[in-house]
């Protein structure tokens, strides 16, 4: 019968419900076609923040399904009394209920401990010692002290004295390739960081690069942007490469041609002697500036200038012993 001619296979048109699969919504918990789960959706998350759950619904699902209605509906969750309906989208606010077991098993006894205060507050002494906590908190103590200018520049003076040719390119805004020698904390990125501040102003590109982490092709894209501004805009690219003696012979023979001709001007940094871990040709191109071990004056100054922007103060020996024997408030502790 089926190879006789003329006959089609028909079938009967199926309902949609059948067709389509049921899907439950994560809100009200309502099953719904497929089709329709995205507009019930939107309007179930536009209902309000904090909506609380209709009666009827909730009587509805705390009745125990029995008989033929148990093996038709799915097994639900039962939502705890006097949870929000929403509470698995919006967190709940400072001071408003959390359900049982929502704070990690915490109990209710746990909102009468001593010093604490409604809605999640502070004590009086946190309250105090905030605003130097806050000064703390972030970047490092070193990195938020950093000096932007020259005239802050501490130590160094006899490479960046008054009357010293470096200060005077520096300040004509003149800036030779460079190669920054010294021991580890005697400010080599910090004069970086200065010589950076003063090109931005005047509109020239600063590129930093770190020979830790960079690699050939990441140089080779920062020269190629280079010759690009040069060429459109007429604007120069100062390369600042931090621990350059990280770079072998070949890795530093990439800059050689471009700081010859004036693409980019390097500032290279190491705690290396560069006349063995820098190329001989690229070496003779640049400046070198030895700088020396901070002394005891200028880190005296440095550290009082930190003092000054944290507004602590200083106590004596003989001071803190007495004052940690008769006081021990939060303030005299900092």
């Amino acid at each position: 019968a089926a190879g006789s001619q003329g006959w089609r296979p028909r079938f009967l048109p199926r309902p949609r419900e059948l067709m389509e699969p049921v899907v439950q919504c994560p809100v009200c918990l309502r099953e719904l076609l497929g089709a329709d789960i995205n507009s019930h959706l939107d309007r179930c998350l536009q209902a309000g923040e904090g909506e609380a759950e209709p009666p009827s619904k909730r009587q509805r699902l705390a009745a125990a399904p029995t008989g033929s209605q148990a093996e038709r509906e799915p097994e639900r969750a039962r939502p705890a009394e006097g949870s929000p309906v929403f509470s698995l989208f919006h967190k709940g606010r400072g001071g408003g209920e959390q359900s049982p077991g929502a704070a990690g098993g915490r109990s209710g006894a746990g909102r009468d401990e001593p010093g604490a205060q409604p809605g999640g507050g502070c004590s009086a002494a946190a309250l105090r010692g905030a605003s130097l906590a806050q000064k703390l908190e972030g970047k490092p103590l070193a990195e938020q002290l950093r000096p932007d200018t020259l005239g802050d520049y501490v130590g160094q003076e006899r490479v960046l004295g008054a009357q010293t040719l470096l200060r005077s390119l520096l300040e004509s805004h003149e800036i030779p390739s460079l190669i920054l020698w010294g021991p580890p904390g005697c400010g080599k990125t910090t004069l970086a960081h200065i010589i950076a501040n003063s090109s931005k102003k005047n509109g020239t590109r600063f590129v930093t690069l770190s020979a830790t982490s960079a690699k050939t092709n990441d140089v080779r894209d920062v020269i190629s942007q280079a010759q690009n501004e040069k060429r459109l805009f007429k604007r120069k690219t100062i390369l600042f490469i931090d621990e350059i003696h990280r770079f072998n012979k070949s890795q530093q023979d990439t800059f050689l041609p471009h700081v010859e001709c004036g693409t980019v001007t390097l500032i290279g940094a190491t705690t290396e002697n560069p006349s063995f871990q820098v190329n001989a040709a690229l070496l003779s191109r640049c400046r070198v500036i030895v700088l020396e071990k901070l002394s005891v004056e200028a880190m005296e100054a440095i550290l009082m200038r930190a003092v000054r922007s944290l507004g602590v103060q200083v106590l004596g020996q003989g001071n803190q012993h007495s004052s940690s024997a008769t006081d021990s408030s939060s303030e005299s502790s900092e």
